[in-house]
């Protein structure tokens, strides 16, 4: 046990001790008197070796970061956006498809279509979603033949309402009998697509070729509509083409009947709603004109 000499020094440090800690002030270096030049010039530098580095200073060559956008709209002015395949890809699918018919939308189609292409049995793996991408090249490709086939079906150049329907009814008729080759695989197809991973892109080009029929059909509208035609468009041309993958009539004449049915009603539901539209603008602006001649102010 300390004698008490020693307990008192012990005590008058240990009080020391705790008032440098509680009074800060008491920390800084000779000569200064506030804490705030200490904390700025702590925030703004630090030395490493005889070097000073301001803290908040970037790179100059930090690199920024960039969007690629297409265009989803279509434009004379300007060229399409660049396809979805490679040129390697594009030769590649192109000869697998050939055997769709065959073996269906499936890697040993891959696998034939590689080697026909020249490539080793291995070189399906540089098509990024596999057999997808077989399916995908079908899409596109039919999608993208509808342009000349409409110069062939439609070069009178008359215009209308019923004229753009009727090229509608055409146009989506021409598209599904681009399925003819294949359609007792489209089964398998429609399975690969209705992937979880695969679904937005399968979406999206169903929104790309209802937007390409009625462009091509000669549709100029810029209201509301233009969005429900296409939505309505596409519900119908998937419909007919579920239809069509258990059609075994002669030219696949009961899927052609199945969507000009489906067209008609969907343009009787329009008119209907225009219809109710109407009236109801009529009815409100006559019932606000009476009430003004009642001295209403409105």
């Amino acid at each position: 046990m300390p004698s008490p000499p020693a307990a008192s020094r012990s005590a008058g440090a240990a009080a020391a001790v705790a008032r440098r800690i509680l009074h800060p002030s008491s920390l800084l270096p000779p000569g200064t008197t506030s804490l705030k030049p200490c904390l700025r010039a702590a925030t703004t530098t630090t030395t490493h070796a005889h070097t000073t580095t301001p803290r908040h200073h970037l790179p100059a060559s930090l690199p920024i970061p960039t969007r690629t956008s297409s265009r989803p709209y279509h434009s004379y002015s300007h060229p399409p956006p660049p396809g979805p395949f490679t040129p390697t890809e594009s030769l590649l699918l192109a000869a697998a498809y050939r055997h769709v018919p065959t073996h269906g939308f499936s890697a040993s189609a891959l696998a034939l279509g590689a080697r026909d292409a020249g490539y080793l049995d291995i070189s399906p793996t540089i098509v990024p979603d596999g057999v997808f991408s077989l399916v995908q090249w079908h899409l596109v490709t039919q999608r993208e033949a509808l342009a000349a086939r409409s110069v062939a079906l439609f070069g009178d150049g008359q215009k209308g309402p019923n004229v753009v329907a009727s090229r509608v009814e055409a146009l989506a008729w021409e598209r599904l009998l681009g399925n003819a080759e294949v359609v007792w695989q489209w089964q398998e197809a429609l399975a690969i697509m209705a992937q979880p991973s695969y679904v937005p892109a399968s979406v999206k080009e169903l929104a790309m070729l209802a937007d390409e029929i009625w462009f091509l059909a000669g549709d100029v509208a810029v209201d509301p509509t233009w969005y429900t035609k296409r939505a309505s468009l596409s519900a119908i041309y998937a419909a007919a083409e579920l239809f069509m993958t258990n059609d075994r009539s002669l030219g696949f004449r009961d899927t052609q009947e199945f969507l000009r049915r489906r067209l008609q009603e969907a343009s009787e539901m329009g008119n209907v709603a225009r219809s109710v539209r109407e009236w109801l603008s009529f009815t409100a602006s006559a019932g606000i004109n009476v009430l003004r001649s009642k001295g209403v102010q409105i």
